[in-house]
């Protein structure tokens, strides 16, 4: 059987399917399906440096092929975290990322510390999220800000850097080149895409926040496009996402670039998505005499 091992910044990931962000909680839903050493990794819930409520619902509505959200952050803090949650997660066997967020250089830079000195696996720098109306996304729509607060948290960050970039912006390839240059180990991407739907009765968006993120299937083409056009300026490995739904999609992201994947919309309509991926994957590799997962990578053949 073909190897699906990979190793991004020194990080041993059993298998290429990480839980992306957002999706997955801290886990312990999903822990009753399977057990999570089942997938290579998981990148936890954002988390801020104080609790959040997040926004106000409605925050989240189906589109098609996907979703909108305006989730808003809503987590119990970073010191909670790090006392309740990460001890049972460190017992899952597998790769534990903090993803982290904040609305200053500071609120970053102290959370990067804080969970420095703890067991996390990786730390993912989250400057794209659109869905809360302050916060880091104005550091992660330029490449100076993005340069600058990834220069500013891997002063305070001894555990691989992971930054998470928005797909918001003009040229994607220079704002990951930017992170790269400001000392991240990798980049994943994409975050979701700012989108908008109204109720045409009422005349008021469909959620509160007005505009949210939107995830799923319909934005897959996009992340491909970015993953592909990443992958060809940085040397740093890329983390591939959005819209991932099947194998297939999984084995054509990491052609296209990817050196490991995260999922998230579609653990919504089916938790059980990263077993049948994975499955799928082993196949497909052991079908066409590969022996590695991380042979697939970056083999696209441009016309």
């Amino acid at each position: 059987m073909a190897d699906l091992s990979v190793k991004i910044a020194g990080v041993e990931f059993g298998n290429p399917l990480i839980a992306a962000s957002g999706t997955f909680g801290f886990g312990k839903e999903y822990g009753e399906f399977y057990p999570l050493s089942a997938l290579g990794g998981i990148s936890c819930k954002g988390i801020t440096l104080k609790k959040r409520d997040g926004n106000p619902s409605p925050r989240i509505a189906e589109t098609p092929s996907g979703m909108l959200n305006a989730v808003g952050l809503q987590n119990p803090g970073v010191d909670v975290f790090i006392k309740e949650d990460l001890p049972w997660l460190k017992q899952q066997n597998t790769v534990v990322i903090a993803n982290i967020a904040g609305n200053t250089f500071e609120e970053y830079c102290e959370m990067a510390e804080k969970l420095s000195d703890t067991d996390v696996d990786m730390i993912e720098l989250n400057i794209s999220c659109p869905n809360v109306k302050q916060g880091g996304v104005q550091f992660g729509t330029s490449c100076e800000g993005v340069g600058e607060i990834t220069r500013q948290v891997r002063k305070h960050c001894t555990k691989p850097l992971i930054v998470k970039l928005s797909p918001n912006v003009t040229d994607i390839a220079s704002i990951a080149k930017a992170a790269e240059d400001g000392g991240a180990d990798a980049v994943s991407l994409i975050n979701t895409l700012t989108g908008m739907r109204i109720d045409i009765n009422s005349r008021r968006p469909i959620i509160r926040n007005n505009t949210g993120g939107m995830s799923g299937a319909a934005v897959f083409p996009v992340a491909v496009r970015m993953v592909w056009q990443v992958s060809n300026a940085v040397k740093i490995p890329v983390i591939g996402l959005g819209g991932i739904t099947t194998w297939q999609d999984a084995v054509e992201m990491m052609i296209a670039g990817a050196s490991a994947l995260q999922i998230g919309t579609v653990l919504f309509t089916d938790p059980y998505a990263p077993i049948k991926i994975t499955e799928g994957m082993q196949k497909y590799l052991d079908k066409n005499n590969i022996s590695s997962v991380t042979e697939l990578t970056g083999t696209i053949r441009p016309w």
